[in-house]
């Protein structure tokens, strides 16, 4: 009996419809950090030439003054989203001077989290606002653990194709209902097999020994500066990463719309009993954090993956979601390579694209507590030990061998890949799934062994390693210099922010403290 998957792909191309593949839409988020040649955070602000950070559409910061995050438009063609990220680096290497853009996920060395500088966004109550949940980030998690950054890859169905697959699934509801129950489904797909992405394309198996306090890491000494895990894929997404004991008491495991709004909601609305004793302002007046709640505002709740509408004027993220569904699904849980000049590039864009459609094609059942948990032990070993010979990962009440469970996954994900060669008259999407092939039949072809492999025979640290790596990034983008429209594009998008920025703060505002409540209390 053919599987659900089986049966949409042949649906899909029986009615003439798998053309619709064409117009699946990507766009691309990417963080690095700013560090001097000598492989420290840069201490100079952002740079006023990229624009405003507050306003400016395609180049801002995250957590810090330094760490860049580069928004690419969304596109149907992965080969423009790269492009346009690549020009989005190099413009910004015009104008940083002898600074580079740190290649890799996990940070520099870092002696004292003061050289993490926190972003400033202006006098405007938003930009307070942003600069003030950053405070409350340190004031919960330090400064440290937010100077990791990250890909961030975003993923959506054209509208025209949502229609077809309600019909082949013999779907009578509301369409707005459907598309976010079917990407609900894939959410929780995503939740059952992510790990397979950690393996084939994790890249932070090392870090500098500064990111760690004491000993209680389980990781062994490369060199005097550098700690690793032998056969670690995914550093950055395990327990010394993005973690938060905070929020463990939240379960989402994304089985409604309706359960993660109301989840969320509520852990925004919560207090915590240790951010209600920090406070939310100090003796002087000045504000630790937004509030004293579970999570300040959604976007504090760390997960690999989360489903998002674009938000309208004065709205929050929860209630675009709730009002009008999922629009696309954001992709966290990308490391960035330090072996290529991006942190990623087109053949692992294309792997991304299959595995997501496999996920949302497949059947996909709801997740109770114990796989959950399974879920979540499944994701600490591989990104721990995903590599190690012989690894079994939990399956149903048993257990099972990575590299067959991968080969399934595999298996699966190219029967969707073929089906968008056809579609686009190439074969660049089933040679992505055969490249992970061959990468799950040898695991010393996966980035995180690569560079082990690379730092052993070149006898450098994990810092000597990505100041190496990102030196050369930046003589190779360089290398191919922006055209004049390109360059005055960016300059003309950095003048309007800045313009844009100045227009805010130039507008009569409540009271700060007003503001907060109108915001919270909305």
């Amino acid at each position: 009996m053919p599987t659900q998957l089986q049966r949409m792909l042949s649906g899909l191309e029986a009615d003439g419809q798998a053309g619709l593949l064409k117009a699946v839409q990507h766009g691309i988020e990417k963080e690095g950090l700013r560090v001097t040649s000598q492989a420290r955070v840069a201490q100079t602000g952002h740079p006023e030439s990229l624009g405003s950070a507050l306003t400016h559409p395609r180049i801002t910061t995250d957590y810090s003054e330094a760490l860049l995050e580069f928004i690419t438009p969304v596109f149907q063609d992965v080969d423009a989203a790269l492009e346009h990220l690549c020009e989005l680096h190099r413009f910004t290497y015009g104008q940083i001077g002898d600074e580079l853009i740190w290649g890799a996920s996990m940070p520099c060395r870092i002696d004292d989290p003061s050289e993490i500088p926190i972003g400033r966004y202006g006098d405007s109550n938003n930009g307070r606002m942003k600069h003030i949940y950053r405070v409350g980030l340190e004031s919960r998690y330090g400064r440290v653990m937010q100077s990791i950054a990250g890909i961030h890859y975003n993923f959506s169905i054209p509208d025209g194709l949502w229609p077809e697959l309600q019909r082949l699934q013999g779907d009578t509801g509301e369409l707005q209902d459907f598309r976010s129950r079917s990407y609900f489904g894939l959410l929780r797909n995503f939740r059952r097999y992510s790990w397979l992405l950690n393996y084939l394309f994790g890249a932070s198996p090392a870090l500098s020994d500064s990111f760690v306090d004491g000993d209680d890491h389980q990781l062994e000494r490369f060199d005097d500066n550098t700690l690793y895990a032998p056969h670690a894929t995914s550093l950055r997404m395990s327990d010394l990463g993005y973690t938060n004991q905070a929020q463990a008491s939240l379960f989402i495991c994304y089985n409604t719309l309706e359960n993660y709004v109301n989840t969320l909601s509520e852990a925004v609305q919560t207090p915590y009993p240790a951010y209600e004793q920090l406070g939310v302002k100090d003796d002087q007046g000045r504000y630790l954090q937004l509030n004293t709640n579970l999570l300040q505002i959604e976007n504090e709740y760390y997960s690999d993956i989360r489903p998002k509408r674009v938000t309208e004027s004065g709205e929050k993220p929860l209630q675009a979601l709730a009002a009008r569904g999922v629009e696309y699904v954001e992709v966290r849980s990308q490391d960035i390579n330090p072996l290529l000049p991006l942190g990623l590039d087109a053949e692992q864009s294309r792997f991304i694209d299959s595995f997501l459609l496999f996920c949302l094609l497949a059947e996909s059942p709801e997740i109770d507590g114990d796989e959950c948990e399974r879920l979540r032990q499944n994701h600490n070993r591989v990104v721990r030990s995903g590599r190690e010979p012989g690894l079994t990962l939990l399956y149903g009440e048993s257990e099972r061998d990575l590299q067959a469970w991968g080969e399934e996954l595999l298996d699966q994900t190219m029967k969707v890949a073929e089906l968008l060669d056809r579609v686009h008259g190439s074969s660049c999407h089933s040679r992505s799934v055969q490249q992970q092939r061959l990468k799950l039949a040898d695991s010393e072809l996966t980035p995180s062994a690569q560079i082990l492999r690379l730092m052993k025979e070149r006898g450098q640290g994990y810092d000597e390693f990505v100041l190496a790596q990102s030196k050369q990034h930046r003589e190779r983008l360089l290398s191919e210099p922006l055209t004049d429209s390109q360059r005055q594009g960016l300059e003309e998008l950095a003048r309007r922010s800045h313009q844009q920025q100045q227009q805010m703060e130039q507008v009569e505002q409540p009271p700060f403290d007003q503001f907060l409540a109108d915001y919270f209390g909305s």
